[in-house]
């Protein structure tokens, strides 16, 4: 996968597709691909990406085969935004806000589909930030959420990359929250239900989130599922793999039918 320069010089950019460990560059890649993919459904329509992060997504859909006619990045910090705007300035049709500011009533029930990429693990709230979300969409449009895989044989692969990673200095991996070994076996047999318990971290601001310790993939679908309709279900890097196999992200689909 290809950036141009102002998309690789984002932040996530740097350390995700172009990061050194070619493990990484290449799960990320192909969770981008995925991503792409899922959203040509919305060319010629609009978009939002909750949580865009520094714009990678956005600026290779928008210059990309299957544009959206409208796009919007959404982020919780000015810095963030700044930056985003600044480097993706002459992208046309494309467009950055904060959370706060999309949080008027204006942008409710305007967007044919919201993406939420690497977001909702890091959620305390996720009932609140689901709705949320699904109150931007229109009728019968599209709710497109990608998170990561930490249950099953992930856990344990993942926790392994991580240690190497940490140790080579590459992301921010040595800041993960570590397991238990009895932690780490819950999360391998792990249901629908929440398996072990998830530390909650504050920034400076008083800003809680959750690092990926103990997140489970089947309580977000189950969650949605009570909301709409989840219309389909794939995994990354590799889509024929179920998430319990050695899959790296799930990618759930729901739609916002009638309302």
């Amino acid at each position: 996968m290809r950036l141009d320069e102002p998309a690789a010089q984002g932040h996530y950019a740097k350390k995700q597709i172009l990061s050194r460990s070619r493990l990484i560059s290449w799960s990320h890649t192909r969770r981008f691909h995925v991503g792409l993919e899922l959203a040509r459904q919305f060319e010629g329509q609009t978009v939002l990406d909750y949580g865009c992060g520094d714009g990678t997504f956005l600026s290779l859909l928008m210059r990309g085969p299957h544009p959206p006619a409208r796009a919007v990045g959404a982020e919780i910090t000015h810095d963030l935004v700044s930056d985003c705007r600044d480097r993706l300035r002459d992208i046309p049709s494309l467009s950055f806000e904060t959370t706060e500011e999309l949080s008027k009533t204006e942008h409710g029930a305007s967007m044919d589909g919201v993406i939420c990429m690497e977001v909702l693990e890091h959620i305390v709230d996720l009932d609140d930030m689901l709705d949320r979300l699904i109150r931007f969409l229109k009728p019968g449009g599209k709710l497109v959420v990608s998170v990561p895989v930490e249950t099953g044989i992930p856990v344990l692969v993942k926790q392994t990359v991580r240690r190497v990673a940490g140790w080579r200095g590459i992301g921010d991996y040595p800041g993960t929250t570590p397991y238990e070994w009895r932690e780490l076996l819950k999360g391998v047999f792990a249901g629908s239900k929440q398996h072990v318990e998830r530390p909650i971290h504050r920034e400076p601001n008083g800003y809680e989130f959750h690092d990926h310790k103990g997140f489970n993939w089947m309580l977000l679908r189950d969650k949605i599922a009570e909301r709409i309709p989840i219309v389909s279900l794939r995994s990354s890097p590799v889509a024929w793999l179920p998430p319990r196999m050695l899959a790296s992200q799930v990618w759930m689909v729901g739609e916002a039918v009638g309302r």
